[in-house]
């Protein structure tokens, strides 16, 4: 059977947990720098679990879908796993599966097992720590269904890793994976200060830092992001694609508010200087806990944000 495995070496695999914001921009798990090896991610950990959290709903949604599509699973593998937080829900959701938690953050694989004990499955409920996809090689044995959220866009060759991830899923075993959607949205258009459509320019800078940041991956290879075409490319065959939305309209929850507060500071941290200085100013006012108009305060803040799950089977 899948077990534990302790390495005393976790190197984090980057691609090892899923950004809050999508290639870095919005949307669920954790808002992503590039620069991992300084990422602390025992400090990072509750922050990602929260968000996790908020994003379940949503979660629930693709898992209950794939509940509809798989029958029975035997091995599970949440590859990226994070704190467990997707892991646990595939607990609940495939209550015969076990289900393996994989990541290269030895600190949040911990806070996965404690999850898993604390909800009563640890009994069913292992760990892979390792750079990802290589230390899937440790499996016992192939899974049935493999589930990657959001991490495939940080590896350099994006179609080969589909290939290996392929390769450790039994004959007919699915592989979901969790890439693309909408961004999320926390904003309205015309915020009452600055320029109107500052989220919109964000997301612009994103993509060129995101663009900037898959160029500079040593190997790296282009990719048009046709992922029913790179999953049929790896030897798959592509079976679904469903989208999910997660609306938390206003006003939000305390919980969202602090999402939205972590997610705008992290993102100041990561693009702010590529905005300009109206730009830079708003944000700054936004991220301003003493201001009337800062996301402490506001009550026309919202969370809306889309998904989007493809899957693919091993042939028999």
């Amino acid at each position: 059977m899948a077990h534990d495995h302790h390495h005393d070496d976790h190197h984090h695999d980057p691609h090892g947990t899923a950004d809050e914001q999508g290639h870095g921009h919005g949307h669920t798990q954790h808002t992503h720098t590039h620069d991992h090896d300084d990422i602390d991610w025992s400090e990072m950990a509750p922050h990602l679990e929260a968000q996790a959290e908020l994003y379940t709903p949503l979660y629930r949604q693709a898992l209950s879908w794939l509940a509809g599509e798989i029958t029975e699973p035997g091995l599970i593998v949440d590859v990226g796993s994070g704190p467990g937080v997707v892991s646990a829900l595939f607990a609940d959701t495939f209550p015969g599966a076990r289900v393996v938690a994989a990541d290269g953050a030895g600190p949040l694989l911990d806070r996965a097992r404690a999850r898993a004990e604390r909800l009563g499955f640890g009994d069913r409920f292992g760990t892979l720590a390792g750079d990802l996809p290589g230390a899937l090689a440790e499996l016992d044995y192939p899974a049935d269904l493999m589930w990657a959220s959001q991490s495939l866009h940080h590896l350099p060759d994006q179609r080969a890793a589909l290939a290996a991830l392929g390769g450790h899923l039994a004959p007919g075993g699915t592989l979901a994976i969790l890439e693309g959607g909408l961004p999320a949205r926390f904003l309205p258009r015309d915020i009452g200060t600055g320029r109107p459509g500052l989220q919109a320019r964000i997301r612009a800078v994103e993509e060129d830092a995101f663009a900037e940041m898959r160029a500079d991956l040593p190997d790296s290879v282009a990719e048009a992001e046709d992922w029913p075409a790179m999953l049929t490319a790896a030897g798959l065959k592509h079976t679904g694609t469903r989208s999910f939305l997660l609306d938390l309209p206003a006003p939000l929850s305390d919980a969202a508010r602090d999402y939205v507060t972590t997610s705008l500071s992290r993102l100041r941290e990561r693009i702010g200087e590529r905005l300009d200085a109206e730009d830079r100013a708003t944000l700054g006012r936004l991220l301003d806990p003493a201001d009337e108009a800062g996301v402490h305060r506001r009550q026309d803040l919202f969370v809306l944000v889309a998904h989007t799950v493809y899957t693919a089977v091993r042939p028999v």
